[in-house]
């Protein structure tokens, strides 16, 4: 890349080894240089200051669904491409998501399905403090261990599992299609991965549907069961938009809560005072969770498309033009957070936007950070001692574009 060409969306990713090793490198240049830089490579604008992003997540009237923004915005109309061959999903669940969904439909969808998941979320500390539980006895033993492998990848999709109900007899074939349908995220599958996508994908669907009549049959104390209840009870949910989005809790809730444990230990790891204020003080675990979300986002952004002619920082936005909001950027913004780079268990300033905002605010945020707190909190508990394996090895970062997290994180315990 030449030296006076700000970097595009396709130099932002892990694929980029500059970015890879330090996003900031980059996203510090392009914020201080043009903070709302056109990339025609991708057809949208990109946006990296805080006021800026935040001002976008906040109006209401933004649209999500890519079928919205004009032809020239191929990154944010890359989800309209055809299904993979194999994909027996119903075609009405696949576009029924409420990530992608615009106004009215969208908190026709949300609402009920946030009413039922905080009022989960409310007593599921017990829930996630077994399941912590049981994976760190796995490796108590073991001298070290792969904080990603053995643990932090494990947590999530066994909370979110037993959320939903799933029969404990089949929370392996669980645990496989959730990390098969993850690679749905991943762009550039080869044909055994698209494969194992799609085998994936139709299983947890046909799963799904069956979990839904098995509860309507005979409900039981899981949110699968609050939810065909509240579809029962008159909420406006088709069984595509239900299935779909339970789903979606499991594909977008697991990769983002693997990665903000991970994060936040070798956050920790590598920060020795701000890892003794929290051992010194365990009511700072909220502050530490929504510190280690700030300085290392799990997501790196979202997307919305202009409704109508407006200007971002005096650049005009037509309609349909679509606006890429990096997360990542905004929560290093100087502007806002003092001295962005450092790791701060006890930072105080401006909310991040590491869950987006909104609308749009990632509805599974309460249950994500309850799985942040209590596993960090846990694991530091369980090991006093833990350390980095390998402390002077480079960090092994994963090559997932548009997220951010270890591929290994090996520690001594």
């Amino acid at each position: 890349m030449a030296e006076d060409k700000l970097p595009g969306v396709m130099e932002l990713t892990p694929f980029n080894p500059v970015f890879n090793d330090d996003p900031h490198v980059l996203l510090d240049r392009l914020r201080n240089a043009c903070p709302v830089h056109r990339d025609t490579n991708s057809g949208s604008f990109i946006l990296t200051g805080y006021d800026d992003v935040r001002a976008v997540l906040s109006d209401t009237t933004m649209w999500r669904h890519p079928e919205r923004a004009e032809e020239a915005a191929v990154l944010s109309r890359a989800g309209l491409q055809p299904a993979p061959p194999g994909l027996t999903v119903p075609e009405d669940e696949r576009g029924a998501g409420i990530l992608f969904m615009d106004e009215p439909d969208h908190m026709r969808v949300r609402a009920p399905l946030a009413k039922a998941l905080y009022k989960r979320v409310a007593k599921s500390r017990p829930l996630v403090q077994q399941v912590v539980d049981e994976w760190l006895d796995r490796v108590a033993d073991s001298g070290s261990f792969d904080v990603m492998t053995d643990f932090a990848t494990r947590v999530p999709v066994d909370v979110i599992a037993r959320t939903l109900g799933v029969d404990p007899a089949r929370l392996a074939e669980f645990r496989e299609w959730s990390e098969g349908a993850i690679l749905g995220l991943y762009p550039f599958r080869n044909e055994a991965e698209t494969q194992g996508y799609v085998h994936a994908r139709n299983c947890l669907s046909d799963y799904t549907r069956e979990l839904m009549a098995a509860r309507r049959a005979a409900p039981r104390d899981d949110l699968t069961s609050d939810m065909v209840a509240l579809q029962a009870e008159g909420a406006e949910l088709s069984d595509s938009e239900l299935s779909t989005n339970l789903q979606g809790l499991l594909i977008a809730g697991s990769l983002t809560t693997t990665d903000l444990i991970g994060n936040a230990i070798w956050l920790l790891l590598t920060h020795p005072q701000e890892l003794a204020k929290l051992k010194a003080d365990p009511s700072l675990i909220g502050s530490a969770v929504e510190e280690a979300l700030r300085i290392e986002s799990p997501v790196d952004l979202t997307s919305r498309i202009a409704p109508r002619e407006m200007e971002v920082r005096g650049c005009p936005v037509h309609p349909t033009q679509s606006m890429l909001l990096h997360l990542r950027a905004a929560n290093h913004d100087p502007k806002v957070f003092p001295d962005p780079r450092r790791f701060d268990v006890t930072r105080k300033d401006a909310p991040h936007v590491a869950f987006g905002g909104g609308l749009h605010l990632c509805v599974g945020a309460p249950l994500g950070r309850l799985m942040g707190q209590v596993a960090i909190l846990t694991f530091l508990d369980r090991f006093p001692n833990a350390r980095l394996a390998n402390p002077d090895e480079k960090p092994q970062w994963a090559t997932m574009p548009l997220f951010r997290g270890f591929k290994t994180l090996r520690v001594a315990i």
